[in-house]
């Protein structure tokens, strides 16, 4: 038999507990209305596989151009969520109550609050929210309520859309430009909160709360830490509902759905011939497609002389013997003055296969008299913030049997996808960022950049924290033809054992903002789990981390396809590749006490290029003794996803 003490314990603990698990905060007295069965997203039944509690939709790209909504009109049959709660007015006469629904993304976001005293972290205004309605900040009115003792049902809709709080910064000549801040991939959460009348009437709700537009002390308030863990909490005649995460956000850009041709970045009597309905400049092509070419930024100092060879590296049996013998016996004179360059005619380098939903991208063969090395990629043109980007795709490969490099160098990477301020990411506190991607070491420091990048670049290049010597002993050739020994020379000793290999490079560039604890110069070792990266910068002023890890060539490059993954955190970044979306290997770790972390839009970028060695100090191949290629080089894009 259960004793009458132990029996009101249990009932006590089991009230406890449920109030925690809905996270509601219920005023103490004066209380003159309840509140239950808060239902989120009625008429939106598609649930996660991983998460059967949890709703999962996808990005609508379709006319998305302007910014997406979530939900689309195509999703739903409004374009709308919608929600409902019952509400019972216990005041003793009709009245009327307020209400407002709050939104966040709980994937990629400061916590609400820090320290013992739950002070609101300095950063979380700085998380994605939003509320009922961004054109309606404010709280809402329900109808008349009579005190009849029955539950009534207060329905509304909501959608969730890019900047949320209206602000100015995203706005231009009066216009809302939303897609300059975009929502957040991951998972959501909702907030209802009921209000009394009084509360909103009397300003004990302030107005900076209540309009999220609004700020104090010029900066936001987050709504969720102020009701959940802020002076919000203690509101008399005020109950807030957290539901959990109980949304997941998800992209996956089309990758036959079309490549969009800015046409004031090409000659039309160049890109024109081979333009088609999925690759060009057509309106249809401007509002729908998730993809652009990329077209690589080449500074009018990076000609470099190339042997005039056109040769098959990859297939042909091109040997370190023949590597050697053309950087040796080659004239000055003989040499051919060209820089990595981008097509005219970009559709020609890029071809869309619905069939098999697929992308491919070329580096199209040279040919003599018509000399280069073109590189090649795609861009997404929606840009997003954080998210775990996995892309599947096949890239050309880098080595042959013999280990001698085809000069390409392999990226996946995040770009700014803006360089103006309204894409500025947060301050530099301390001392400020190097501005400009290209510029003198120690050139004059600001507080805002809005350039970011993250990195994959995988190429033939030599580790900056090696267990040999930096840089490596290399053999200079003799040009003695009578002496095959002083000109067939060997590579050192350390390198010869990674001829298979090609290296990982992991980087982020924050632009030199010394602001982190252990901001530091030279290699310095980072933990993620078990393991330890060495990251690795140049100088104090040099504007990226880097860390490099060794891969097989073959491994990487020559299988039917690969995985390269970069999630990307608000404090911290974690590289992955592997054979399998479920078996992935962490290669690289950084985080925000070694380094900046971006928090602006990025987009990402795939692309295959041909780079000047004089970027990658301690290289084995020069780009410049490597033979133009004789056929074309590709990659195959088959999917990408953010979530």
């Amino acid at each position: 038999m259960m004793l009458p003490y132990t029996k009101h314990i249990v009932i006590f603990l089991l009230i406890v507990s449920i109030t925690t698990s809905c996270r509601r905060n219920i005023s103490p007295s004066d209380v003159s209305f309840e509140v239950k069965d808060f239902r989120s997203m009625t008429n939106w039944n598609l649930y996660n596989p991983e998460n059967p509690s949890q709703k999962l939709i996808y990005l609508d790209y379709t006319d998305a151009i302007n910014g997406f909504t979530i939900p689309s009109v195509r999703q739903t049959e409004d374009g709308f969520f919608y929600f409902e709660f019952l509400l019972k007015n216990i005041s003793g006469a009709t009245e009327t109550f307020f209400y407002n629904l709050y939104y966040q993304n709980e994937s990629y976001k400061f916590p609400e609050y820090t320290g013992k005293e739950r002070k609101e972290h300095p950063y979380a205004h700085e998380n994605f929210y939003g509320c009922r309605s961004a054109d309606s900040l404010c709280f809402a009115e329900t109808p008349p309520v009579p005190a009849d003792g029955k539950f009534h049902r207060i329905s509304f809709h909501l959608k969730i859309q890019g900047n949320p709080r209206n602000e100015s910064r995203y706005q231009d000549n009066g216009e809302n430009q939303r897609w300059k801040r975009n929502p957040r991939m991951g998972d959501y959460s909702f907030l209802l909160v009921v209000s009394a009348r009084e509360n909103i009437e009397k300003n004990i709700i302030p107005e900076y709360v209540a309009d999220i537009s609004r700020m104090k002390d010029s900066c936001y308030i987050n709504p969720y830490y102020y009701f959940l863990y802020g002076e919000g909490k203690n509101i008399n005649n005020l109950v807030s509902i957290a539901s959990g995460n109980t949304l997941r956000v998800m992209a996956r850009p089309g990758i036959d759905a079309g490549i969009y041709l800015n046409p004031q970045e090409f000659i039309p009597e160049k890109y024109l011939p081979g333009a088609t309905k999925l690759c060009g400049s057509s309106e249809y092509l401007f509002k729908n497609a998730p993809f652009k070419p990329f077209v690589s930024f080449v500074d009018t100092s990076s000609r470099f002389s190339n042997i005039p060879v056109i040769a098959d590296v990859i297939n042909d049996k091109y040997t370190m013997r023949d590597y050697n013998w053309n950087r040796t016996f080659h004239k000055k004179e003989e040499m051919i003055t060209v820089k990595p360059g981008n097509s005219d005619c970009p559709c020609r380098q890029i071809v869309v296969d619905t069939l098999r939903s697929s992308l491919t991208i070329t580096n199209q063969a040279s040919g003599y008299g018509d000399w280069h090395k073109l590189s090649t990629g795609v861009m997404t043109r929606h840009g997003l913030t954080y998210g775990k980007y996995t892309v599947k795709v096949k890239m050309s490969e880098l080595l042959n049997k013999y280990g001698v490099w085809n000069g390409l160098t392999n990226s996946v990477w995040l770009v700014s996808q803006k360089d103006e301020p309204w894409n500025n990411c947060r301050k530099c506190q301390k001392e400020g960022y190097l501005p400009r991607y290209w510029g003198k070491d120690k050139s004059d420091r600001s507080e805002l950049t809005s350039y970011s990048e993250i990195d994959f670049e995988i190429l033939k290049t030599v580790s900056y924290c090696p267990l040999y010597r930096f840089p490596p002993s290399y053999y200079y050739p003799v040009p003695d033809r009578y002496n095959t020994a002083f000109w067939n020379v060997p590579m050192p000793a350390a390198l010869q054992r990674d001829s298979a290999n090609v290296m990982v490079c992991c980087t982020n560039w924050d632009m030199a903002c010394p602001g982190p604890d252990r901001y530091d110069v030279g290699c310095k070792p980072v933990s993620y789990g078990n393991e330890t990266f060495m990251a690795h910068r140049w100088d104090y002023w040099y504007r990226a981390l880097s860390i490099r890890t060794p891969a097989p060539d073959d491994e990487l490059f020559a299988s039917e396809f690969y995985y390269f993954q970069i999630e990307w955190k608000p404090e911290e970044i974690i590289w992955r590749i592997g054979p399998q979306k479920n078996k992935l290997k962490v290669m690289a770790y950084m985080n925000s006490k070694i380094t900046s972390v971006p928090g602006n839009q990025m987009i990402l970028v795939i692309s295959q290029e041909f780079h000047d060695t004089a970027w990658w100090h301690g290289s084995p191949f020069e780009q410049g003794f490597i033979p133009f290629p004789e056929n074309d080089l590709t990659g195959i894009i088959y999917e990408i996803t953010i979530e």
